[in-house]
C-alpha cells in the first residue's frame, strides 16, 4: 500500500500574531470571551507593590514554549543573587519542576510546599490546577528575601487574557526573563512573545550552544524584536547541561556556567542586587 505524504508548510511570525489575535477576539470559541484588560499604568520600579503584600524586588520568568528550562534557570537566577531568595513556582502539582529540587523540606503552608536550597527558599503549589484562575496568590516572602523570582509556568497567551494577580505582575512594567530555545520553533515563539509584551522591558535566556556555534538558518529567521534584543545584548544563551537534561533539578549543586549565564542575565535587570553566587 502506497501513502500520500503531505507536506506542511512552515507557519510565519505574522501568522502566530493573527492566530493569537483571533483567539483573544473570541473568534476560535463557541462565546466570543472578552479581550484582556487594558494594561494597568507601568512602573519601573521593580520594588514596588506586587499585589499579595510583597515588597521585594519580583522577577517573573516566563517559558516561550515547552522544555525552554524556565524552572531551572528561575532556581539559577535566584541562587546567582547570592543571598537569601526565592523561587515561586506557579505550575500544577501534576508539572512541577522543583519537586526533587530542595535539600530541605520545610512542610505545607497554606496551599503552599515549602523548601529550600542553601539561601533559596522554593515554593510549590501542593494541588493540581486545571486553570491559571486557580493559582493561589504567593504567600509573603521570609524577613530578610532579598527578592522574589516568579516562575510563571503557564503560556503568556493565557497570563495576558486571565485577569488576576499574575497578569498585574508581568504587566507592571518590571523586566520579564523570556525563556527559549536557540531552534528555528524556538525563535518564532520568543519574537510572538515579544510582541505580545509590548513596552515591559525583556531579557531573553535562550538555550543552546553560545551564539556562535548555533545554526546559521536560526539566528537568520530571528524576528526584528529578538534581532533588537541581541543587538542590545539583552539575550544570553543558556549552556546545555547533560546531568539537568536527564535528571531535572534535584538537590546538587546548579553547574558554574549556568550560575555564570544566571548573573549575566542579573546584571540586566536593574533593582536586584547580587552578592555573589557561592
Amino acid at each position: 500500500m502506497s501513502q500520500t505524504i503531505t507536506e506542511r508548510r512552515a507557519v510565519s511570525v505574522e501568522e502566530l500574531k493573527r492566530a493569537w489575535a483571533a483567539v483573544r477576539s473570541g473568534q476560535f470559541r463557541p462565546h466570543p470571551v472578552p479581550a484582556p484588560a487594558a494594561a494597568e499604568p507601568a512602573t519601573t520600579d521593580p520594588a514596588s507593590s506586587v499585589g499579595w503584600g510583597g515588597v521585594e524586588p519580583v522577577l517573573p520568568v516566563l517559558g516561550c514554549g515547552g522544555s525552554t528550562g524556565a524552572t531551572t534557570v528561575a532556581v539559577a537566577l535566584a541562587t546567582a543573587i547570592g543571598a537569601p531568595a526565592r523561587v515561586v513556582e506557579c505550575a500544577s502539582r501534576t508539572a512541577t519542576g522543583l519537586a526533587a529540587a530542595s535539600t530541605a523540606e520545610l512542610g505545607v503552608s497554606g496551599r503552599w510546599v515549602r523548601g529550600t536550597r542553601d539561601q533559596v527558599v522554593l515554593e510549590r503549589v501542593g494541588e493540581v490546577l486545571t486553570t491559571l484562575g486557580q493559582v493561589p496568590e504567593p504567600l509573603p516572602a521570609d524577613d530578610g528575601a532579598t527578592a522574589t523570582v516568579l516562575d510563571v509556568a503557564w503560556e503568556l497567551g493565557q497570563v495576558l487574557a486571565t485577569r488576576g494577580w499574575m497578569a498585574t505582575v508581568v504587566r507592571a512594567g518590571n523586566p520579564v526573563v523570556l525563556t527559549a530555545t536557540a531552534t528555528i520553533p524556538g525563535l518564532a515563539r520568543l519574537e510572538v512573545a515579544l510582541d505580545l509584551l509590548g513596552e515591559v522591558p525583556v531579557v531573553a535566556a535562550v538555550r543552546g550552544p553560545v551564539r556562535r556555534r548555533w545554526p546559521k538558518a536560526v539566528p537568520h529567521s530571528a524576528g526584528p524584536l529578538t534581532r533588537d534584543l541581541e543587538r542590545q545584548e539583552r539575550l544570553v544563551c543558556i549552556p546545555l547541561d547533560s546531568r539537568l537534561g536527564a535528571q531535572g533539578l534535584t538537590g546538587d549543586p546548579l553547574p558554574r556556567p549556568l550560575l555564570d549565564a544566571a548573573a549575566q542575565l542579573l546584571r540586566l535587570v536593574p533593582g536586584i542586587t547580587t552578592k555573589g553566587a557561592r
